[in-house]
């Protein structure tokens, strides 16, 4: 499978999560503050509410619903109540095509 183009970069608010389907996939897309996109599952593993319904604030997403955060980068989560990680793909950057595979873990 190839990465699909989920979004442009333009399209991506800064400090905000969107969300897309691939493949049937959940994933929220983040462009943190500093520029950088990443992609992680986007549904929280302790109530299974959407993530990027949440609130970026640096390299994390925190679920809206029980305040859990994940870290973008490496999927796990930072506080109570979850416990189990969130899935984290590899983001390529093409001109201004965001592209995803969801069978392509990010290397962590």
């Amino acid at each position: 499978m190839t990465a699909s183009r989920v979004c442009s970069f333009s399209e991506l608010e800064q400090d905000a999560a969107l969300r897309v389907v691939v493949d049937g996939v959940p994933i929220a897309v983040v462009r943190d503050g500093n520029d950088e996109v990443h992609a992680i599952g986007d549904v929280c593993t302790h109530g299974d509410i959407s993530l990027s319904e949440g609130f970026v604030e640096g390299d994390t997403l925190e679920c809206w619903a029980h305040g859990s955060a994940f870290s973008l980068r490496t999927g796990k989560p930072l506080n109570l109540p979850a416990y189990e990680p969130v899935p984290v793909y590899a983001v390529q950057i093409d001109g201004d095509d965001v592209l995803i595979d969801p069978n392509v873990k990010k290397e962590i």
